[in-house]
């Protein structure tokens, strides 16, 4: 008589085990479930690889003096540059090595937009930045990643 009362727990233990043993599947062993997921919050970001410190001469790494003037901190959102900065607007074209992107930047008191297409080449070591439109620069910026 005293066991029955433990009939509902025995019940209830193995429900929670079936349920345990349910086999999990990884997303990437299924491309219909990847494409049919929405973007990730990421899909609005900077590239990964394309984020980090990069300076147009080496002393813009290793400078201690605050003098790094070719040096441009990436963030998943943002370009730093010494005397301004820009926060990532429209984005036109992205993909794992690069992205082109309408910025809005501030700086010495000033402020405007500027669309920057930003390309990492030779395996993550190199970044090219190239602007567009109306007051961009002509020729691209070679940066070198800094380490």
């Amino acid at each position: 008589m005293r066991y029955l009362n433990l009939l509902p727990l025995a019940a209830l233990a193995l429900s929670a085990c079936e349920k345990a043993e349910t086999p999990t599947v990884a997303r990437s062993e299924h491309p219909e479930i990847l494409a049919s997921t929405p973007a990730s919050p990421a899909a609005n970001t900077i590239p990964l690889a394309v984020q980090g410190r990069w300076g147009l001469v080496p002393a813009d790494c290793t400078s201690t003096r605050g003098d790094n003037k070719g040096l441009v901190t990436i963030d998943a959102t943002s370009l730093k540059f010494y005397e301004s900065r820009a926060t990532l607007g429209a984005i036109k074209d992205i993909d794992d090595d690069g992205i082109e992107a309408t910025f809005a930047f501030t700086g010495e008191g000033q402020a405007w937009t500027l669309d920057v297409e930003l390309d990492v080449e030779d395996g993550g070591k190199t970044l090219i930045r190239k602007e567009k439109g109306p007051n961009a620069s002509p020729t691209p910026l070679k940066y070198t990643r800094c380490t």
